[in-house]
């Protein structure tokens, strides 16, 4: 059915990560497919990393142990832009691009009032992506 799943993910809020992961994992698991990390971060220095370098790093580690846990084949890729809040709905489309994701698989939040003002980043990768994109709240 899918052969690729991307899955965002902010190591600056590993704690919110783990749902949407898991919920990449099984369905990776079940169709026999790997998952690819992806995390965007900003050249400067951040609560996560120094620099990009680090970062990567960190994220690869992520992918390790989720392989190690689960037994799915799990890869990092790490962009940087210079604004990661304002450039992550571009970086992701373009991360579905380099890596053949058929599927990408996403944390979002609950809709709110102000979604009308500056909507979700992921109804907007839903929005404009060729491909499926899996909500998890």
């Amino acid at each position: 059915m899918y052969s690729k799943i991307l899955t965002p993910v902010d190591l600056a809020h590993r704690e919110r990560l783990a749902k949407a992961v898991d919920t990449a994992v099984d369905l990776a698991r079940h169709w026999g497919i790997p998952v690819v990390l992806v995390g965007v971060t900003e050249a400067a220095p951040s609560a996560v990393a120094r620099n990009p370098q680090e970062y990567a790093r960190e994220l690869a580690a992520v992918a390790e142990e989720t392989a190690r846990a689960t037994g799915v084949a799990v890869e990092a890729r790490t962009y940087t832009a210079h604004d990661p809040a304002t450039q992550i709905d571009d970086t992701i489309l373009k991360a579905v691009a380099d890596t053949g994701a058929d599927l990408v698989v996403m944390a979002s939040h609950a809709p709110t009032v102000g979604d009308a003002l500056v909507p979700s980043h992921g109804g907007r990768l839903a929005s404009h992506a060729a491909i499926s994109v899996f909500l998890v709240r």
